[in-house]
């Protein structure tokens, strides 16, 4: 089973559509999966759940969507060259046996050119020293406003032949 994160709390973010379609794809092989996204956060858990403090909020949503899963699938917007502060916040309260031994495939997502190619290098290195597995090939997404329609449905058949074949790789890790 795989857990797709989306990794801002951001309302009306465009990260959410390329989880959406990074789902369906996974569904479309056989791949049962969960979507999980820093929106579903307790709206306290910065204060409430850090420093080994866990509040039934966020203890249920670590036992329903990290804990079960084989593979996580993060999918992260660039946030100042990195990925989201809440996202790393999330890590932070996590105790990292729930990652230990799980893989990981990375997307980037951007409005500029990079994808947050920097982003998935520094989550790389975090989940590295959480002992988590990353998939090598780190999928950058760039202009992320040009790919999607007046929906907000992710309408780009490059950057959707790209996500197929990411999963693919997913499924082959």
């Amino acid at each position: 089973m795989t857990t797709v994160i989306c990794t801002t709390n951001r309302p009306k973010n465009q990260t959410i559509k390329i989880v959406e379609k990074y789902i369906e794809l996974l569904e479309a092989k056989g791949e049962p999966c969960m979507k999980l996204s820093m929106e579903d956060l307790p709206a306290d858990f910065i204060v409430s759940d850090s420093y080994g403090n866990r509040t039934e909020g966020f203890d249920k949503l670590v036992k329903e969507y990290i804990t079960p899963a084989e593979r996580l699938v993060i999918i992260s917007p660039e946030y100042n060259a990195s990925y989201p502060g809440v996202f790393k916040a999330f890590i932070d309260a996590l105790e990292y046996k729930s990652l230990r031994g799980k893989k990981a495939g990375l997307v980037g997502v951007a409005s500029g050119r990079g994808g947050n190619a920097l982003g998935m290098a520094h989550l790389t290195d975090v989940l590295h020293h959480a002992e988590v597995e990353v998939m090598f090939n780190r999928l950058p997404i760039s202009s992320v406003y040009n790919l999607v329609d007046k929906n907000k449905a992710l309408i780009d058949e490059a950057t959707i032949e790209a996500l197929d074949k990411h999963c693919d790789q997913l499924l082959a890790f």
